[in-house]
């Protein structure tokens, strides 16, 4: 997909043109169906909200519930789709060998999976999810990280979007470059074809559409944490929270 701070950044999502009755009643409708369906109508109707969302600059669909339980948000008013033929994911900043990887070079590499519970910070949780993908530990080895880094900055084919980690946290085993989640690829509306997976942290880390790892020498600050959200985002022990953690 908050004791809380002061002031609380609304879920992502960008503000826009008030939303008419007739289509709010209409798209709650459409939620609701999606509980109560069978599993392919389940599939529709989260295939339509994944849709939805990627032109929904008001972040209506978000609020809604889809079978699988999230949430699809995006801060940008719409997000380019790549494929195996024009993905590319690159690597630099402070590392001796900055590279650039298709997704079939990153398919290509040892894949780890791991089954966590997924926790967002506006609340909505998802227990057991699957999540496969290459170790971003990995890809910072071959890189070859220089002496004075201290972490790692991500950004986003959205065009908006970035994160950070401390190197250390970047380095830890479950954090992955995911390229599937659920037992299937990554799609779109889920931040594919490869997001960032971050496991014991609250899910705003685990950025969609990755595209660029940079290794710099400081933190900084995603986002969300521009905007109220707490940079060392562990669930449970940040953001006010009291969440179970998730590993």
């Amino acid at each position: 997909m908050t004791s809380e701070p002061p002031e609380r950044p609304e879920p992502p999502g960008e503000r826009g043109a008030p939303v008419g009755r007739r289509i709010f009643l209409g798209t709650l409708g459409l939620g609701a169906l999606g509980v109560l369906a069978a599993p392919t109508l389940q599939r529709g109707l989260e295939a339509f909200l994944g849709s939805a969302a990627d032109k929904d600059p008001t972040g209506l669909t978000g609020l809604l519930p889809n079978g699988g339980g999230f949430r699809y948000y995006s801060v940008a008013a719409s997000v380019p789709h790549k494929n195996a033929t024009d993905y590319r994911l690159t690597v630099d900043g402070l590392v001796d060998h900055p590279a650039s990887y298709t997704l079939a070079d990153l398919r290509a590499l040892p894949q780890t999976r791991m089954v966590k519970d997924v926790q967002c910070v506006t609340g909505w949780r998802v227990p057991g999810t699957p999540f496969e993908g290459v170790r971003l530990s990995r890809l910072l080895d071959a890189a070859g990280v220089r002496a004075k880094a201290g972490a790692v900055r991500f950004s986003c084919f959205d065009g908006t979007y970035t994160e950070s980690l401390t190197l250390d946290q970047a380095r830890r085993a479950d954090v992955l470059v995911a390229l599937r989640m659920q037992d299937k690829d990554l799609e779109h509306a889920h931040g594919g074809p490869v997001r960032l997976y971050v496991a014991p942290m609250y899910f705003y880390k685990s950025a969609k559409w990755l595209s660029g790892i940079t290794v710099t020498e400081d933190v900084h600050p995603g986002y969300w944490e521009d905007r109220g959200y707490d940079v060392d985002a562990w669930v449970g022990r940040s953001n006010g929270r009291d969440d179970a953690p998730t590993s």
